[in-house]
């Protein structure tokens, strides 16, 4: 599906993908006096007892009319959501692998069970929720249930099923703890050190999976295979772990609290600021992948690759410079390759008219910039781009003391950091907030559609938490909106993946006029000497910074892999018909091909899906994908 440009800024979506709906809120329980866990293990056992006789339509008429079941891995090898009593049916009649749930009463930590709780976050609409514990032929995983009151009876609104842990396959960790030392006599002993250089060289054999990147998502990956005993390698060109963060521009802090960030087994210690400057991140993947001890190859890349589709393998010629400087050639024969390297694909670098003709000092793309000159006085930047990077680039030219102009073509949804804390990641990521895990559950296990509805009252709320600086960026000249059906910022993300700032001090300085803004122009040319808008207003520069994005993950798929694999795979991101992530995390219609990406947050909770899909498929319990 072709966007049109007709279409709103604030409404466009990743090409190909769905602009869902927002689910109707249902009428909330009337019934406070009602045994909470009583009802919910009614409902279980009836639960149990039909999907053991294949009794489907039995097993749909606990939904509501319109309820949904998201599932991820607990009935089938994707992931799926159905919604309606009839889609419920016609999906359990194609056959699936569930065997039961459970109430988990492990969580909420709080109360340890089935409780009513508020649905909605004015309070106007309960029910009741649960954890619950999804058993399948293959393995077990967590999950979450919400039940309304459907006129006198109780029954599912939604229901998240999930299989993240294979039988037999269990993680190390715990009670299941390596014992690390064989004591005894032993001639042939190696001590540790030996058996890392052996493993992280592959000198006894080719790794079951090759990832390529190393920022969250390839170590990520790496770590919860490495839990499931899958040898694996992951590469990179840059220099070091954590150089896709340390070569960003010099100012850059993420905007996500630690609290949502942390990454899989070791998360980030007690004293790690809220925010995370990029160098301090860098520093952290490099530590992350020597204690999880994940075999990373730097300054190396993937100069060939081709799949045998009667071996079931991939051919990957990859060409590994050493710290010595000797160059390595080895031909490797994995599996499984994870293209690890960000949810976006390509930058997407204009190429503008005139730009041979320009002679300032910097004309570059977001990515490229190297930070604000010190004592900047007298020069002139003009930033191409109106969402974070630029934000945080015209704060930088500022803060040096250039007189610099931000060029908005459409509009950018605009959230404060404040509102971020206090609105998207309160109460589940925060200080006192409930396990990484709880909180995990309770994101992830709401369908799309709900979720949208939740995001819309979100923005509500901080349109009136927000109001002072939304108000005075669109009278200083710089057009906000409020995303995807009034759903906001996240929705934004999730369904384009750009198009908004998390405001961290950049739209005061457009309020103040201490950073200007041009609306609603596009560039025409660069001159000589500045930026011709196609208004015909010129604007001069010295440093000119395209923060124009990047293009889809898709790209890079094709730059790394060729036609052929990526004719087989779509376009990356945005939401399919059912509210799920298109083509990230689950099988992407190529054989033997995975793509993982995200923020941090993402990479922690689907590394865990992704790891375990490719287990399966290595242990034989699942096939792979386009065959």
């Amino acid at each position: 599906m072709t966007i049109p440009d007709t279409i709103p800024s604030s409404q466009r979506v990743v090409p190909g993908s769905v602009d869902i709906p927002i689910a109707p809120w249902p009428m909330t329980t009337k019934d406070d006096t009602v045994d909470a866990p009583a009802v919910a293990s009614r409902i279980i056992d009836t639960f149990n007892e039909s999907i053991s006789k294949k009794d489907h339509k039995a097993v749909a008429d606990l939904f509501v009319e319109n309820g949904y079941w998201r599932d991820h891995l607990g009935l089938t090898w994707d992931f799926r959501t159905m919604k309606g009593r009839d889609k419920i049916v016609s999906f359990l009649e194609r056959g699936h692998h569930l065997v039961n749930i459970g109430i988990d009463r492990k969580y909420p930590t709080k109360n340890n069970g089935p409780e009513v709780t508020p649905f909605r976050g004015d309070g106007s609409v309960s029910g009741i929720q649960f954890f619950i514990r999804t058993g399948t032929e293959h393995g077990f995983g967590p999950g979450l249930a919400r039940l309304i009151q459907d006129g006198s009876e109780w029954r599912i609104w939604t229901l998240y099923t999930t299989m993240n842990e294979l039988n037999s396959h269990p993680e190390p960790i715990g009670r299941l703890r390596p014992i690390g030392v064989e004591h005894g006599a032993n001639p042939e002993r190696k001590n540790w050190l030996d058996r890392r250089k052996e493993e992280i060289n592959f000198e006894n054999g080719d790794p079951d999976v090759l990832i390529i990147g190393c920022g969250q998502a390839g170590l990520s990956a790496h770590a919860r295979l490495k839990m499931l005993n899958v040898p694996t390698l992951a590469i990179d060109v840059c220099d070091n772990i954590g150089d896709n963060w340390r070569r960003r521009y010099h100012q850059l802090v993420l905007h996500d609290a630690v609290w949502y960030d942390h990454l899989p087994y070791i998360h980030f210690p007690d004293f790690w600021p809220v925010f995370t400057p990029k160098d301090k991140l860098a520093d952290f993947l490099k530590s992350y992948a020597e204690m999880l001890e994940l075999n990373v190859w730097n300054n190396t890349s993937l100069e060939y690759s081709s799949w045998d589709d009667k071996k079931k393998q991939w051919t990957a010629v990859l060409k590994r410079t050493k710290k010595d400087g000797s160059v390595e050639v080895r031909v490797m024969h994995p599996k499984h390759i994870i293209q690890a390297t960000g949810h976006s694909g390509k930058k997407n670098a204009p190429n503008f008219k005139g730009m041979d003709s320009f002679q300032g000092d910097v004309l570059c793309h977001s990515s490229e910039f190297q930070g604000a000159k010190k004592n900047g006085k007298g020069r002139k930047a003009v930033v191409i781009g109106a969402c974070n990077s630029a934000h945080d680039i015209a704060q930088d030219f500022y803060e040096n003391g250039y007189d610099v102009t931000i060029v908005q073509r459409s509009s950018t949804t605009v959230m404060s950091s404040k509102a971020v804390l206090d609105l998207l990641l309160y109460p589940s990521y925060c200080e006192d907030g409930p396990p990484t895990e709880e909180a995990d559950l309770l994101t992830w296990g709401k369908p799309s559609e709900v979720y949208k509805a939740i995001q819309a009252d979100l923005n509500e709320l901080q349109q009136v938490q927000d109001k002072d600086i939304l108000e005075g960026l669109n009278k200083a000249g710089f057009k906000t909106d409020r995303g995807p059906m009034n759903a906001g910022l996240w929705m934004k993300y999730l369904q384009r993946g750009g198009g908004y700032y998390i405001d961290v001090g950049g739209s005061q300085l457009i309020i103040d006029g201490k950073v200007k803004a041009k609306h609603g122009v596009g560039i025409s040319e660069i001159l000589p000497h500045g930026v011709k808008l196609d208004d015909g207003t010129e604007l001069e520069a010295d440093e000119t910074v395209c923060a124009t994005g990047y293009q889809n993950m898709r790209t890079a798929t094709e730059a790394i892999f060729g036609d052929e694999v990526a004719s087989k795979v779509s376009n990356v991101w945005g939401y399919d018909e059912e509210g799920e992530t298109k083509v990230m995390w689950r099988p992407s219609g190529h054989p033997g091909l995975w793509l993982h990406g995200g923020n941090l947050a993402m990479c922690r909770y689907f590394s865990r899906l992704v790891a375990i899909q490719i287990k399966a498929q290595l242990e034989g319990l699942s096939k792979p994908s386009g065959l």
